[in-house]
């Protein structure tokens, strides 16, 4: 009988070591840290954009900012406004307007379920990050209520004492 030989494969590598971290999808290309300072975020979708060939250069050089933007329905469509893209640095006269309305892909039953929850009172689109995933480039959209004042520092205070807990937690292992 032959000896039988065990199969070694190669450990994990990444999947293209020239390529930056934020094209290959290890990190996002943008991310809104206000959403959860100004909004309650109660539900979150993911949708396509659709990009020019210089907006997508942009993109993956991490030149795009979302704290302004947001969602908005129209004629049965879903529409990215106020989403800043800055120009391609080695862009020629082709090159895109920073501020452009940009159509978002999404289906259709989705696009019905927003439409009835965007009609409530208060209710909007806030987008939450843009990130690569296979190669495309996908916007994460939140439902969201618009907080007020006094609840912004109610959510300051729970984080604080959240934070102070934990603090006092590990200096408790620490001194045993």
């Amino acid at each position: 009988m032959a000896k039988q030989t065990t199969h070694q494969t190669a450990p994990n590598r990444e999947k293209n070591p020239r390529r930056q971290p934020t094209a290959s999808g290890e990190k996002d290309a943008a991310v809104n840290r206000n959403a959860s300072h100004n909004y309650f975020l109660l539900e979150k979708f993911e949708a396509g954009v659709v990009l020019t060939g210089t907006e997508v250069k942009s993109v993956r050089t991490g030149k795009t900012n979302l704290k302004d933007a947001y969602g908005l329905i129209k004629d049965g469509e879903l529409w990215l406004l106020n989403c800043h893209i800055s120009p391609y640095d080695f862009g020629n006269y082709a090159n895109h307007a920073a501020l452009r309305t940009r159509k978002l892909l999404i289906h259709k039953e989705e696009i019905r379920k927003l439409i009835g929850k965007t009609q409530q009172k208060g209710l909007t689109l806030i987008p939450t990050r843009m990130y690569f995933k296979n190669g495309r480039i996908k916007v994460e959209l939140a439902l969201a209520k618009g907080k007020q004042l006094w609840d912004k520092r109610e959510t300051e205070r729970r984080r604080t004492a959240d934070k102070e807990a934990r603090e006092a937690i590990s200096r408790g292992r620490k001194q045993a």
